[in-house]
């Protein structure tokens, strides 16, 4: 066979060749010969070069082993309803905003933490999921966002540790409210979702394992909505601080910790309306509450307290008495609104001369982050 294809090309070039310069039309099909020969020598080599240099790249996605695909969802939930139906009875006027409006964002990535007798592993991963290898045998792997600025990750070699909180605050008092005592507290956090596979067996094989991944939120948005009965018109700014929330929470179980302190929320969360002060404040909850719902836990005869702080028109400060939220915050322990009325503020406040602020530190005192100790 390879004779004959040999012979039909010299032939082909041989028959339309004509003697010119002294070249014999054989010697010159013979070289276009080898010529396309070499040619189709070194397109089948590159070819092949190139098909092992792909297969080499993705060799562990097609070749036998331990792989999953995942694919996850999020539960862009801001609040857990325990009865208040927020949603269906949402007042846009009052909130200043959509029900839906609070909802979280997808969040930018993934990180998923591989737990095995021999130790854990680190990766991070697409927000929607791809394709990984994994082992063989029994583990558990636990998934939250990576995006998170603020949030400090604490006892990660263990999923039953594995906790996420935020740092403490020292925040100095308002000039002119008569203490001199700072209120040391801790930032509010960032969006947090979180899920766990408590047994995953990897088995060796050429397909891979679907892996559907639904992150739960773990931190939830409060609405607080402040309102005036009288000079709400000389209320430039706002900011606050919740007393009595968690600190932390677990990442696998989802359960706030028992740890409680001080959050403090600034006026870049804070709006002025026609009303009084908006604010949406991101929480842990309160502490001691499990994911999938209530339990007798150390915040039962715990008190809540709000208390707002605002910077009015002439330079002057209030700080106003706090505010008993309890009952509230019990009855919404992840999320929801939070409503408190009767702030006042006298024409003489707001018309006086204000004293005590200080343009240099934006008017409400400086700051300083701590890592917060957890019990």
């Amino acid at each position: 066979m390879e004779g004959r294809f040999m012979k039909t090309i010299h032939h082909n070039f041989t028959i339309k060749g004509s003697l010119h310069c002294g070249y014999f039309p054989q010697a010159k099909g013979h070289l276009m010969d080898i010529t396309c020969m070499a040619l189709l020598f070194m397109s089948i080599s590159l070819m092949s070069v190139s098909c092992r240099k792909e297969l080499c790249y993705n060799h562990w996605e097609h070749a036998s082993g331990v792989k999953a695909d995942i694919d996850a969802d999020y539960e862009q939930e801001w609040e857990i309803d325990n009865g208040s139906a927020w949603e269906q009875n949402w007042d846009e006027d009052l909130f200043g905003c959509a029900y839906d409006d609070l909802r979280p964002d997808i969040p930018d990535g993934l990180r998923l933490i591989i737990y095995r007798e021999s130790g854990h592993e680190e990766r991070n991963i697409d927000a929607a999921g791809e394709l990984v290898p994994l082992y063989e045998g029994e583990y558990s792997i636990l998934f939250y966002n990576n995006d998170t600025e603020y949030l400090i990750f604490d006892e990660l070699g263990s999923s039953a540790t594995a906790m996420a909180t935020t740092r403490t605050r020292t925040r100095f008092s308002l000039a002119g409210t008569g203490s001199v005592a700072p209120t040391r507290g801790y930032n509010p956090p960032d969006m947090l979702y979180g899920y766990y596979i408590d047994s995953y067996v990897g088995e060796k094989k050429f397909e891979a394992d679907p892996m559907p991944v639904h992150m739960h939120p773990l931190v939830y948005n409060y609405l607080i909505v402040a309102e005036f009965d009288h000079g709400l018109k000389y209320v430039m700014k706002a900011r606050g601080e919740i007393a009595g929330m968690a600190t932390g929470v677990y990442l696998r179980s989802g359960t706030t910790s028992e740890e409680s302190g001080t959050l403090l929320f600034d006026t870049d969360v804070c709006k002025v309306t026609d009303d009084g002060v908006l604010a949406n404040v991101l929480s842990f909850g309160i502490p001691g509450y499990p994911y999938d719902g209530y339990s007798p836990t150390k915040s039962e005869g715990q008190a809540f307290a709000l208390v707002l702080e605002v910077e009015l028109s002439n330079g002057a400060t209030k700080r106003f008495d706090p505010v008993d939220i309890s009952a509230q915050l019990k009855a919404h322990p992840r999320g929801g609104v939070i409503k408190v009325d009767g702030f006042v503020v006298t024409d003489d406040e707001g018309i006086a001369l204000g004293g005590g602020f200080d343009v240099d530190v934006d008017g409400w005192g400086d700051y300083e982050d701590i890592p917060l100790p957890i019990g």
